[in-house]
């Protein structure tokens, strides 16, 4: 019996000794961590999964503003825009990018949604979860075990760095959501633990140093859009390693290379909204324009 699961390496092991999946390695720690059974642990599971279609239904169903003004109606035109103009890269892309608006902007405006691992990027993993569940018909059963895999993913990675933009930046928050994403693609397409593991790795790594600069310090702009990149982002780490396309640097590596990013960065470029995007002359104008 595994008793603890801090690194990748550890868990990569433990699958490749024991033919175990991901899901059911972290189903085992999950279980002795908090003394209940795995079937109370996937039920828990398959409720968030539940919260995160409802969310995503919410989102589609409305065209409101957030109280700023600043964020929705986004996905609404979207939509429209595929009505006529389909996606380049297809219906599934046009799910992915239009379900991550709906959730985000369903934030924005105070609705209820599956922070995962943050209200910040909550549009990433569930997106590309319940897209992939439609396109390729998924069971009940498949989604719970894609969610538990992103789960497992970002429960070493925190371990080492918590997944929050005052801490690391938006690379700890949306970054870490499109590594959990790539990982539960990966799972869903029946990759191998090594496959799952450098999916989430090659999405981590090529997002290092991205800067948390909420305009007004509002999860709003530019954290709408970057749930829309990043979510489709993770399905080109996944396709990546389902081809056997590993990264040079060792998963746990870059782990630790995305802490020291976190360190390195400047407080300004954490969540004070005192630089990037947050420090121009548009953001600056926004003052004069929203009231609380």
């Amino acid at each position: 019996m595994i008793k603890s699961l801090n690194t990748f390496e550890t868990l990569l092991s433990y699958s490749e000794e024991n033919n175990l999946p991901i899901y059911k390695i972290m189903e085992e720690v999950e279980s002795r961590a908090f003394d209940i059974t795995v079937e109370e642990i996937r039920k828990k599971v398959k409720h968030n999964v539940d919260e995160m279609k409802n969310s995503i239904k919410n989102g589609l169903a409305c065209r409101e503003k957030s109280q700023s003004g600043l964020s929705g109606g986004d996905c609404a035109k979207l939509r429209e825009k595929f009505k006529t103009t389909p996606a380049l890269f297809g219906s599934l892309y046009e799910k992915i990018s239009t379900y991550s608006l709906a959730v985000i902007e369903e934030n924005a405006r105070m609705g209820k949604i599956v922070a995962c691992p943050t209200a910040g990027s909550c549009g990433i993993v569930s997106s590309v979860l319940v897209a992939l569940s439609e396109e390729l018909n998924l069971t009940e059963e498949d989604e719970i075990n894609m969610l538990i895999t992103a789960g497992a993913i970002g429960h070493i990675v925190s371990i080492k760095l918590a997944p929050a933009g005052a801490v690391g930046g938006c690379q700890a928050e949306c970054g870490l959501a499109s590594a959990m994403a790539a990982a539960a693609c990966t799972c869903a397409r029946k990759g191998t633990t090594k496959q799952i593991i450098h999916s989430a790795t090659l999405a981590l790594k090529n997002i290092l140093g991205l800067t948390c600069d909420p305009v007004l310090g509002l999860v709003e702009v530019p954290c709408v859009k970057r749930n829309v990149f990043l979510a489709t982002y993770s399905i080109t780490a996944s396709e990546l390693a389902m081809a056997g396309i590993e990264s040079k640097i060792a998963p746990d590596d870059v782990v630790d290379a995305l802490v020291q990013t976190g360190q390195l960065m400047s407080p300004l470029l954490k969540e004070t909204s005192q630089g990037g995007l947050a420090f121009t002359k548009s953001a600056d104008n926004f003052k004069e324009t929203i009231k609380f």
